[in-house]
């Protein structure tokens, strides 16, 4: 392959490398034709590159006869250095690649406040056990985070991904119940049909575009949208969590906010025949080409934390009495209000 015109305009940067290391083979196998060859470029370009190294330098290099090349006195001195500039070269180019191949260094994760403090610090938390050569940087914001500028390297989000250039893996799903307390049921009755809920007093996610209506699907697959209104709208979950616990009215929670007070029996879990929409979980990181190990070992073990029922804990936390599959619920775990609490 000839060299380009860009190639041979012999600079302090990719071509000086060049030049070296054409030098070290050409010194090597004495004869250009032959290092040209090992090198990829043709002949006449070696040659020109190396006379232009020697015109660069005042001195000469190399010996040319027919019986082939031969360093100079300055040349074989020359050769000594160029091999050390090659060797650090090539190591530093090693250790470049063994820190890309491990999981190790500074990683910068963003997510929603509600799901970064109840689900993702715990795991993370594990993840660093694993490997404590990591070094963490964990951000809680509700809002949209450009990954590029903010310079993070890996996003959890929630919903449909909207094309663009971005790296993705999907992890899971979240799913939704809605919860009372006892003594607000005891009040104001508990709702039977999705519909109900009209009537009753509704503690609403702001956050969520249109907001005011609660969109259901049945057992039969029929879809139903309820209107809604009550006392309290916030963008805090942990807020309308904290309402309901104290019987101001029914509430839509992520299972994974709601699951805690549904196990202490401080809230109860509505509407097991009527199933929320539930979300997608995907990991988002910068690109998806040349993807550091350090994100692709977090996403690919992220990937194994959220099976089946990934928001009541760890496997080993659940007692067989805290939590039991309701066949008509559409797949929709429901707990029993003896259950242990996660620590």
């Amino acid at each position: 392959m000839q060299a380009s015109p860009r190639t041979l305009a012999y600079s302090p940067t990719m071509d000086r490398l060049l030049a070296i290391r054409l030098f070290i083979r050409v010194v090597d196998l004495g004869s250009f034709s032959k290092a040209a060859a090992d090198i990829g470029m043709g002949q006449p370009s070696a040659t020109k590159l190396v006379a232009q190294m020697e015109k660069q330098l005042g001195s000469r290099l190399l010996h040319r006869s027919t019986h082939g090349v031969t360093p100079t006195e300055i040349g074989a001195l020359y050769y000594e250095k160029c091999k050390l500039i090659a060797h650090h070269v090539d190591e530093a180019g090693t250790v470049a690649a063994l820190l890309q191949s491990q999981v190790q260094g500074g990683l910068r994760i963003s997510t929603s406040v509600a799901f970064g403090r109840r689900v993702l610090a715990p795991l993370v938390m594990r993840f660093m056990r694993m490997n404590p050569k990591l070094q963490i940087d964990l951000s809680f914001e509700d809002r949209y985070v450009n990954l590029v500028e903010q310079g993070v390297d890996v996003a959890i989000r929630m919903g449909r991904l909207a094309d663009s250039s971005l790296g993705a893996r999907y992890l899971g799903v979240n799913p939704w119940v809605v919860v009372a307390s006892a003594d607000y049921l005891d009040k104001r009755g508990t709702p039977r049909d999705a519909a109900d809920l009209a009537a009753h007093d509704a503690l609403i996610y702001s956050t969520v575009q249109g907001d005011a209506r609660w969109h259901f699907t049945g057992v039969d697959g029929q879809a139903v949208s309820v209107p809604v209104r009550g006392p309290l709208r916030s963008n805090s979950l942990s807020a309308l969590l904290a309402a309901a616990r104290e019987g101001m009215g029914v509430a839509a929670l992520p299972w994974y906010v709601a699951q805690e007070s549904v196990r202490s029996g401080g809230v109860l879990p509505l509407l097991a025949d009527w199933k929320l929409p539930s979300q997608e979980i995907h990991a988002v990181y910068p690109s998806p080409r040349l993807v550091p190990a350090k994100v692709s070992g977090f996403v690919e073990w992220l990937q194994g934390q959220f099976g089946e029922a990934w928001w009541a804990g760890p496997e080993e936390e659940r007692s067989e009495g805290s939590l039991t599959a309701n066949e008509g619920s559409g797949g929709r775990p429901v707990f029993g209000e003896q259950g242990r609490r996660r620590p």
